[in-house]
């Protein structure tokens, strides 16, 4: 995982745009959150799926950046005051308290435009073909729009100082978090061609971990610590959202989190490859604290 975390840290900044003098500020916007650190989730399940069903890591590497560049743009947009009002992200201050509001606004719309470009770029062509960066054009714009993270945003906001239920929490989370993890799973399998049984367990590996990292997520709002987490901590309750953890409590949170961990693992014994690093990556997710 940390020497594919390096070579996805390389490729995402050789996308960036040059930086000519009218330009620069948004660039070192845009290069500011896009190199932040945090775990690239989504494009190492990228790169994972690809293996996995065959293809290559240097196919997949455009359409895991593009994927890349659209979670960091949501981060930037979900953290200014309109939306989250945040001051913390991944232990430094968040990109509008840095540049201000209208270039954070910027280098956000910049992120997720560039991630077009990154999927349909010469070199994404050359490695896939047109076909299969057609396809995941069409994945991208359908997990970022909204039928899925920007409906899953919406919900969110819609949701606020209200009281709902589990379900309601689901399909929320479906979109607004689930929906990257499954395209990163997806997009994965385009690049290598993948089988439509393939794509099938892919997708339901992806549903069961994307609802365990939300879940978690929940649970370490509570109960970890500012400096574990890299972001204010108890900003939920605080901006009095409804959570699997204040609606199940601790416990019964990751009493599910573990059967969904465990489905998760189950959908990989149809792959006929090595699926010890899909395996551990999703324990991973369960048992982590930040």
């Amino acid at each position: 995982m940390s020497e594919m975390m390096k070579k996805i840290e390389q490729e995402l900044v050789s996308y960036l745009p040059e930086k000519d003098e009218y330009i620069k500020n948004l660039v070192d916007s845009m290069e500011y959150s896009l190199t932040a650190g945090g775990k690239r989730i989504r494009p190492m399940l990228v790169l994972e799926f690809a293996r996995l069903c065959g293809g290559s890591e240097e196919a997949a590497m455009p359409f895991a950046c593009a994927l890349e560049m659209i979670h960091t743009y949501s981060l930037i947009h979900d953290d200014l005051p309109c939306m989250d009002n945040d001051d913390l992200r991944r232990g430094k201050p968040t990109n509008h308290k840095v540049f201000g509001e209208g270039c954070a606004l910027l280098a956000g719309s910049g992120l997720l435009t560039l991630a077009f470009e990154t999927a349909s770029s010469e070199k994404a062509v050359m490695l896939n073909g047109n076909e299969k960066c057609l396809s995941a054009v069409k994945v991208l714009s359908q997990i970022a729009g909204a039928q899925g993270m920007l409906g899953g945003q919406i919900i969110d906001l819609e949701s606020e100082g209200k009281k709902v239920g589990v379900d309601h929490l689901k399909v929320m989370d479906s979109k607004k978090t689930g929906a990257l993890i499954i395209g990163a799973a997806k997009l994965g399998c385009i690049s290598a061609g993948a089988t439509e049984q393939q794509m099938k367990a892919a997708v339901s590996y992806a549903e069961n971990i994307g609802l365990v990292f939300q879940i978690v997520d929940d649970v370490l709002d509570i109960t970890s610590s500012t400096e574990k987490l890299g972001k204010p901590v108890g900003s939920d309750s605080e901006n009095e959202k409804s959570t699997y953890a204040a609606l199940l409590g601790v416990d019964e949170c990751m009493r599910i989190s573990k059967e969904l961990t465990e489905k998760a693992a189950a959908s990989l014994d149809m792959f006929e490859g090595d699926t010890t690093a899909l395996r551990d990556f999703a324990y991973f997710l369960l048992n982590r604290e930040n």
